[in-house]
């Protein structure tokens, strides 16, 4: 069985997360897709960020939602990158895309995106959040959709059900057989996160899961990880 191999943040064990660097690298090592993450600027804008501050990952400070675009545009994502708009993700790379709301508010501003560029093929969204599973489902026609858990039982399955989507991402650490068998009784695909050790790989393997999200690009080329 082929193994989807998710580049998590583009390739964020090699290169800053969520950057145009990261993601064209993702790309050039071959993944099959590219994982993202989605916020609001202060004025709207689609950008592409993890955490729901800047602290982190800019030498900026306080809450995205706090900064407009131009104000997300001048802080140093790493090694001179900047906090990228979902928008030239789409220009930067041809892989498939996976874009994860994480901001509950900007499923309708990713809907938008999404018809006016007919992106339904391409991207699949993402979430921790039932209702921007739902919600995003409700507005673009078409789209996959993919539940993500991280702490779940059995009723990760019901959830994902509920709100329609057809593949769940779970936690690798917390994933069992039952959990597996659950999900393809439901005819869901299962990708599991994050996949960076061999250890993890064959975990990966032996469950039959469809995919791994890893932040490192060796695991498409060997097929094992190095720690």
């Amino acid at each position: 069985m082929n193994l989807l191999t998710i580049g998590h943040r583009g390739v964020m064990g090699v290169e800053p997360e969520n950057t145009l660097r990261s993601f064209v690298a993702a790309e050039r090592a071959g993944l099959d897709a590219v994982e993202l993450d989605l916020h609001l600027s202060k004025d709207g804008a689609l950008v592409v960020m993890h955490d729901t501050d800047v602290d982190r990952t800019t030498d900026g400070s306080g809450p995205i939602a706090d900064h407009t675009l131009a104000e997300l545009r001048a802080l140093d994502a790493g090694l001179g990158e900047r906090v990228p708009l979902f928008e030239e993700v789409l220009a930067a790379v041809s892989v498939p895309l996976q874009a994860e709301i994480k901001d509950v508010r900007a499923a309708r501003a990713l809907a938008g995106v999404m018809i006016e560029r007919d992106l339904a093929e391409r991207v699949e969204v993402s979430s921790f959040h039932d209702e921007a599973i739902a919600e995003i489902a409700r507005l673009v026609p078409g789209v996959r959709t993919a539940l993500i858990a991280s702490r779940y039982g059995l009723d990760v399955v019901e959830r994902a059900v509920a709100v329609g989507a057809a593949t769940v991402c779970l936690n690798l650490r917390r994933l069992t057989l039952e959990i597996v068998e659950e999900a393809r009784g439901h005819g869901l695909r299962i990708i599991g996160w994050v996949v960076n050790t061999p250890e993890q790989l064959r975990l990966v393997r032996a469950l039959g899961l469809d995919g791994a999200t890893t932040d490192r690009p060796e695991i498409r080329h060997t097929g094992r990880l190095t720690a």
